[in-house]
């Protein structure tokens, strides 16, 4: 996933700020918190997955904070859910957000992302026939994975 720059960063923080402050909630530390853990992520993750993240790394913060902030982010924008299958719910971020779909091994649930020109194609030839304005599509693709390292490729094959 790509990096922000200070410049990007700034702007993120600076659009939740506002978007906490139109709400009339409070600017917790905790809150940043999440917001920065997601837009350091080099991948998608689960609630629990950054909450254990932020708990290793000695943040003192509650799982109810980071589920609440994770739903506020989604409703600024700024974060994207994405539920693959029966896995929980992935989050990643979401400004500069640029379009991509995901291949899911059904065996060790890797994501990987792609992205295909074409696809963007065919979603305005779409809209165009069907007169219909698209904001953004989900593509998932599930398959078996053929990396070295997936951890449950052998127990499939047995």
């Amino acid at each position: 996933m790509p990096t922000l720059s200070s410049e990007d960063r700034q702007e993120v923080h600076r659009r939740f700020r506002e978007f906490i402050k139109e709400r009339g909630l409070r600017q917790t530390p905790e809150r940043f918190l999440v917001l920065d853990a997601v837009y350091e992520a080099a991948r998608h993750l689960d609630a629990d997955e950054l909450f254990i993240h932020l708990k290793k790394a000695r943040r003192s913060i509650s799982r109810g904070t980071v589920y609440n902030t994770l739903n506020l982010l989604m409703e600024c924008d700024l974060v994207i859910r994405h539920k693959f299958g029966q896995s929980p719910a992935k989050y990643e971020a979401a400004y500069r957000y640029w379009q991509h779909d995901h291949l899911i091994c059904l065996d060790c649930h890797h994501v990987m992302e792609f992205c295909d020109p074409r696809i963007q194609s065919i979603q305005e030839m779409v809209g165009d026939i069907y007169r219909f304005d698209i904001k953004s599509h989900a593509l998932h693709l599930y398959g078996h994975c053929q990396r070295e390292d997936c951890q449950n490729r052998m127990a499939a094959m047995a």
